[in-house]
């Protein structure tokens, strides 16, 4: 009996349901095939995920890790494709003529598509942006966190997310604050008053600057008296510190504001402001409710 029903199971298996390219495809074949495709799949994930854990354990760069799991993932997914043509005994050199139209199809209606594809490779290769990197684009700042096929997202510093072709990250000028470093040089202005002491106003400064903890020695910071304004002379002073995005530079010149400003009221150091003197030149007529009129000359 138990033999009957597996004969009678495995005929129907083997009921032919279609013919392609004369390979036939069997009822046990469809049934499987699709059934491999999925195991393959959650096994291909579970060893991704597996190899990024190993690899982040052992303290693996971010990009490194990317690259690894995206290697990874196109490697096993032409050996399921390839390894399931197998099993339905279909030769791989059946689908040439037809994946050569569909190739010459696909190139003409996404080129911008390989494009990004290929110039995402290209960033994780080349690796002049990485994870983790502030980049300034296009007036928009923010962080890496991802590069992935088509884009790469970034996080603006308002927290709202962009995503950036990959392609205009290579054709267009990027700033890369941490490309190499977290080195960074700015800057803070300040006009004082005409009949100030110079030197010591440039003393004021340098020792408001230095005393910022997150200011660097090297290099050392400077202070020049940059010009005579309209109303102020104007002094700039030009420090380095490690900043990794923008809001580091923000404090740290807002830090060196207020110090500036209270060493300048200490020692009576006036910060200029717009000033205008008028002269009038001419006669000024005072008119009263009787109508006299008093002249009254002005030189």
């Amino acid at each position: 009996m138990l033999n009957t029903t597996v004969n009678e199971l495995t005929n129907k298996l083997n009921t032919p349901v279609f013919t392609v390219f004369e390979q036939t495809f069997t009822v046990g074949k469809l049934i499987a095939a699709p059934l491999a495709i999925i195991l393959g799949a959650i096994l291909i994930k579970w060893f991704a995920r597996l190899i990024v854990k190993k690899l982040i354990m052992r303290g693996a760069n971010p990009d490194v890790v990317q690259l690894i799991k995206r290697i990874f993932y196109i490697v096993a997914i032409l050996m399921l494709a390839v390894t399931t043509l197998d099993f339905l005994n279909v030769p791989i050199t059946a689908f040439a003529f037809l994946s050569g139209a569909v190739a010459i199809g696909f190139g003409f209606g996404a080129q911008n598509i390989i494009n990004n594809f290929i110039s995402g490779w290209i960033l994780m290769w080349e690796r002049p942006i990485k994870i983790g990197d502030f980049l300034e684009v296009e007036n928009a700042k923010g962080r890496v966190e991802a590069i992935n096929t088509r884009s790469t997202r970034i996080r603006r510093v308002d927290g709202v997310h962009m995503l950036i072709p990959n392609s205009k990250l290579l054709e267009n000028t990027v700033v890369n604050w941490t490309l190499l470093d977290d080195l960074t040089r700015t800057m803070v202005a300040v006009g004082v008053a005409y009949g100030s002491p110079c030197r010591h106003v440039h003393d004021l400064i340098l020792q408001a600057v230095n005393e910022q903890k997150d200011v660097l020695s090297d290099p050392p910071s400077v202070v020049l008296f940059e010009d005579f304004g309209d109303s102020a002379l104007i002094f700039e002073a030009y420090f380095w510190i490690n900043a990794s995005k923008d809001r580091d530079l923000r404090v740290v010149r807002s830090n060196v504001r207020f110090r500036i400003d209270e060493l300048f009221s200490q020692h009576d150091i006036v910060i200029a402001f717009p000033q205008r003197d008028i002269h009038v030149d001419g006669k000024l007529q005072l008119m009263s409710n009787d109508r006299s009129v008093s002249p009254i000359q002005e030189n």
